[in-house]
């Protein structure tokens, strides 16, 4: 059976039901309670696991247990890397669909909190910076993935339901493309379209200016109706109604990817500071 910090959801649920008698402004000036905080000065399995799947073509493999120093933790901070060794190699990662990953000479780092820290609504937030944005290829994230996602590793068996689906919504709450150049992020809600695999990740999505090499904040809530980014505690962005429509619990997960076959003439850098979920009681 999934443990899905019931304590901490049921609440969540009781403050939403409970929305109409605050207004959004008093309720955004509440105190948020923590109920999960990773400062990073280890690597703790019982918040995060290596996830290792493929998707989006990526060009790298995903690796585990810090092989070849793509997550190591040290000095207060994870630092999630792309690295190139040189010559290619094989890769364990699958697809959706069972197709291995073909040889390939990157190997990254992808880190969840699934199965070990889940929540419904509330907000989550990230202190983290990116060294060098803009170089082409470069692809790191900081989002969360509805619970009953089905891509591997399936730990649970109700871990069935496919992207991006009620149950394995997602929200990007950092994602930095390297089309775009350097110092910018991208922050949105995928928009289901009702079928496995469809999701409109146009429609409910900002781009936002920021200085990627310097530790920022970054985070989602769930307010009343809403879903609210924040840079650094300031109000970025709205998802104007989507809050019941990603009701799901979710995941966390940190990763750098890869995204082409561009070359690289030194290692990219993800450092996390710390990450929190924080709910209103």
């Amino acid at each position: 059976m999934k443990k899905r910090h019931e304590v901490g959801s049921a609440l969540l649920i009781a403050v939403c039901l409970a929305a109409p008698a605050f207004s959004a402004e008093e309720l955004s000036r509440a105190d948020w309670q923590v109920d999960f905080f990773d400062d990073f000065h280890r690597f703790d399995p019982r918040n995060w696991v290596d996830h290792t799947p493929w998707v989006n073509d990526e060009d790298h493999c995903y690796v585990t247990d810090n092989q070849f120093n793509t997550r190591e933790v040290s000095n207060g901070t994870l630092k999630l890397r792309v690295v190139d060794l040189g010559e290619k190699r094989p890769c364990n990662n699958l697809s959706k669909t069972g197709v291995q990953h073909p040889d390939t000479q990157y190997v990254a780092a992808r880190i969840a909190s699934k199965n070990r820290r889940e929540f419904v609504k509330g907000r989550w937030t990230a202190r983290l910076r990116v060294q060098d944005s803009g170089q082409d290829g470069m692809f790191p994230a900081w989002w969360l993935l509805g619970a009953l996602n089905n891509e591997a590793p399936v730990e649970d068996p109700d871990e069935t339901v496919c992207w991006p689906m009620f149950g394995s919504g997602e929200i990007d709450i950092f994602e930095h493309h390297s089309d775009g150049g350097p110092d910018h992020y991208a922050a949105r809600a995928i928009v289901s379209n009702g079928v496995c695999g469809d999701g409109d990740w146009r429609a409910m999505m900002l781009v936002q200016e920021a200085s990627l090499a310097e530790y920022h904040e970054y985070s989602v809530e769930w307010l009343g109706d809403d879903l609210i980014y924040r840079l650094d505690d300031v109000e970025v962005y709205r998802n104007a109604g989507m809050s019941d429509a990603l009701s799901e619990p979710f995941f966390a997960i940190l990763n750098f990817a890869k995204i082409n076959d561009a070359t690289m003439d030194r290692d990219w850098v993800m450092e996390v500071d710390w990450v929190k979920h924080e709910y209103l009681p």
